[in-house]
């Protein structure tokens, strides 16, 4: 999308603002935009993701613990040539690829930080008795999982029925 004002550049800022209850939107330049007097506040300011997960990853207690830290600020996505080092700067992925590249050191530092690399966001009231049978069943399936673990194959033998009850009922 070409800048408003110029009509010439490629517009990469993006305002969008109220105005007497009128929606204005302007895609403008960044020397367009710096001209009206608009700039970034975070600009001039480097994402820190790479500093951060090695922080995180803390400091090395075993030599295998610091071959990794130092192979994953090297890293590179083949597809594209991000580095992770660059990935750290920026905070955004160059390419689908990136997610294949770069995931699993990411899933690990999510789990650390977050306690699961695993989104469950709330439910909203409405939704909430829908849902009461799948959790049920996500409940009941771990259940059951664990009695086979522990070898308790009548207590399991009874989940599955349940489980099967509770199918039925979906």
């Amino acid at each position: 999308m070409l800048c408003q004002d110029c009509k010439k550049t490629e517009s990469t800022v993006h305002l969008t603002q109220i105005v007497n209850n009128k929606k204005v939107v302007l895609n403008l330049c960044r020397s367009c935009a710096e001209k009206r007097g608009f700039h970034s506040p975070f600009e001039n300011i480097p994402f820190p993701l790479a500093e951060f997960v090695t922080g995180m990853m803390g400091t090395s207690k075993t030599p295998a613990e610091s071959k990794k830290v130092k192979s994953l600020q090297y890293k590179k996505c083949p597809s594209c040539g991000l580095t992770f080092e660059a990935l750290g700067k920026t905070g955004r992925f160059g390419c689908g690829q990136c997610y294949m590249t770069f995931g699993a050191d990411l899933n690990d530092l999510l789990r650390k930080i977050h306690g699961s690399n695993e989104h469950r966001g709330k439910i909203p009231s409405a939704a909430s008795d829908a849902l009461k049978p799948l959790r049920e069943d996500r409940r009941l399936r771990e259940e059951l999982r664990r009695a086979i673990e522990k070898e308790d194959f009548e207590a399991a033998a009874v989940l599955r029925d349940k489980i099967r009850e509770l199918t039925d009922q979906i």
